[in-house]
C-alpha cells in the first residue's frame, strides 16, 4: 500500500487489514478536502492515515482501546499529524458537536457498540450534518447462525464475538429509517484482508489461522454499510 510501508501496517494491524478494507469502503465516496470525518474506533490509526494521505480530509481519530498520545506518535511518523486529530474517547460518549462531521468511517469496529436499535439514531446521528457521508464496514455473518452453530466452528467462535456477528438482513432495520440512498453489501476484499493479517507473526493472527481455515468462505464475511444521513 503507497500510503504506508508494509512494515508498518503489518506492526500496527489489529485484525483483518483495515487499509485494505478502508481502500474498498471508501472507493467512489466523493471526500473532500476540508472535510471533517469522524474515523470512529480507529485503533492504531491506520484507516485515519490512510484517508489523510489519500484524501487529505481533516480526520478525528477516536478510539477507545488505544491512548491518543500512541496514535499521535504514529501520525507523527506518518507525517499525518496535521490532519489527523488523535483522541482517547468512548464511543457511546463523543466529545463533539451535533451537526459536526461531514462523513462518518468506521473500520472493524461499528458491531462493538453499534449492535442495537438506538447506537445510530440517538448517539451517531445526531453528530453528523444533513447528507454526511456514512461509510461502515464491519466483520458479519452470511446468515443467521445463533440458533444452529456449525459444529466445525463451535471451537473458534467465542461467545462475546458471536453475539456482535450478525447478517445484512439483521442489519438492514437498524439504518433503513435514518440512512437514504442505503446499501448494505458483501464486500469482496474478504479474502484479500484477512490473508494479510494471517500472514502477519501476530500471535492473535496465527491463532486466527485455523478458525478461517475451517470456515473456508462457509459463514464468515465482512459487510458495509453506505449512504447519507437523513
Amino acid at each position: 500500500m503507497k500510503y504506508m510501508t508494509e512494515e508498518f501496517i503489518n506492526k500496527n494491524m489489529m485484525g483483518p487489514s483495515s487499509v485494505i478494507i478502508a481502500d474498498e469502503l471508501t472507493k467512489n465516496l466523493d471526500l473532500k478536502k476540508g472535510m471533517k470525518i469522524l474515523d470512529l474506533g480507529c485503533g492504531m490509526g491506520l484507516t485515519s492515515i490512510f484517508m489523510a494521505k489519500k484524501y487529505n480530509v481533516q480526520v478525528f481519530a477516536v478510539d477507545l482501546w488505544i491512548s491518543a498520545t500512541d496514535n499521535f506518535n504514529r501520525f507523527k511518523e506518518m507525517g499525518v499529524d496535521d490532519l489527523v486529530i488523535p483522541i482517547h474517547s468512548d464511543a457511546l460518549n463523543m466529545p463533539f458537536s451535533e451537526n459536526y462531521f461531514d462523513a462518518v468511517i468506521s473500520v472493524d469496529s461499528y458491531h462493538y457498540f453499534g449492535n442495537n436499535d438506538t447506537y445510530f439514531k440517538d448517539t451517531l446521528k445526531p453528530l453528523l450534518k444533513k447528507d454526511a457521508i456514512i461509510a461502515l464496514a464491519f466483520p458479519g455473518m452470511k446468515y443467521e447462525v445463533h440458533k444452529n452453530i456449525p459444529e466445525e466452528m463451535k471451537p473458534y467462535w467465542e461467545e462475546e464475538a458471536l453475539s456482535m456477528w450478525h447478517s445484512i438482513e439483521w442489519w438492514k432495520p437498524k439504518f433503513s429509517k435514518h440512512i437514504k440512498n442505503l446499501e448494505i453489501n458483501e464486500m469482496k476484499c474478504f479474502e484479500k484482508a484477512w490473508l494479510k493479517w494471517l500472514n502477519t507473526d501476530n500471535p492473535y493472527a496465527i491463532s486466527d489461522r485455523e478458525m478461517i481455515a475451517t470456515d473456508n468462505g462457509k459463514y464468515m464475511n465482512l459487510i458495509s454499510i453506505k449512504g447519507f444521513n437523513i
